[in-house]
């Protein structure tokens, strides 16, 4: 423990916060975090004294303070993700002559936060900014998929929850169920004209250091193509090594796409 730096510490302290749904006790931190009690209270104090973690003497358990929040704020406002995945997103249709998007969950939405129209093609319904039903998109099964079956259940709890737009695609709790169960089997989403007709998507999760999705990536095209999954699934990958997540293999590993030397 000596040789782990001082940051190092701190900041899975601060990781292990965040994972929390409740404020803990100084016991739990200690033995989560690998760290002697009094390390940890040492860290804990200084990490109250600059506002990234709050004690409740009351209760005897801390949580993450409002300086927490303006760091995961701040986050938001740089949208590294969306920079990030500009480039990958860009090679992508380069590769493969589809457009490509990257979306987020929002509640029982996708939202989509970048687009890499492809030459030739039509416009999208998923342009910047759009929101759509998650059940009914690529990008939106890939996230649901990784999400706990408690949190979907929740999201869809009943049929009402489920909106249509061509006539396909999932309408009871029980079928979205057995359609995300072949998402985690395949380690792909994939729809076809349940959000247009006449066009398809593949997508994949992009995952955080808990596995939990934070975007999807995506490919729409016209009619059906071969190898497009693998496609998606590479750039995932990447970008969830990028961001410092963990990616949680299909059935059917994926060796992420090596990319070949320039110049």
């Amino acid at each position: 423990m000596p040789q782990v730096p001082a940051a190092t510490r701190t900041l899975r302290v601060l990781r292990y916060l965040a994972s929390q749904p409740d404020p803990v006790p100084l016991e739990h931190i200690s033995r989560a975090c690998g760290l002697p009690r009094s390390t940890a209270y040492h860290l804990l104090a200084a990490m109250v004294a600059e506002g990234f973690v709050v004690h409740l003497p009351e209760e005897r358990r801390y949580g993450l303070g409002l300086a927490a929040f303006e760091v995961g704020s701040g986050y938001s406002r740089q949208a590294p993700l969306q920079r990030l995945a500009r480039h990958p997103l860009a090679a992508l249709v380069d590769r493969t002559g589809e457009s490509a998007h990257l979306a987020v969950l929002h509640g029982r939405d996708v939202l989509y936060v970048l687009e890499e129209r492809a030459p030739a093609r039509p416009s999208l319904v998923s342009d910047i900014g759009v929101r759509l039903p998650a059940h009914l998109t690529a990008s939106g099964r890939a996230m649901l998929a990784a999400l706990p079956p408690a949190q979907v259940r929740a999201l869809y709890p009943g049929a009402a929850d489920f909106v249509d737009r061509t006539g396909r695609g999932p309408r009871t709790p029980a079928a979205l169920r057995s359609l995300l169960s072949e998402v985690r089997r395949a380690g792909h989403a994939t729809e076809d004209g349940e959000v247009t007709l006449g066009l398809s998507s593949v997508a994949a999760a992009v995952l955080d250091h808990n596995a939990h999705p934070v975007a999807a990536v995506a490919l729409t095209y016209p009619g059906a193509r071969a190898g497009l999954s693998e496609e998606v699934r590479s750039v995932a990958v990447s970008l969830t090594r990028r961001i410092g997540g963990r990616d949680v293999a299909p059935t059917r590993p994926l060796v992420p796409r090596q990319e070949p030397p320039r110049g």
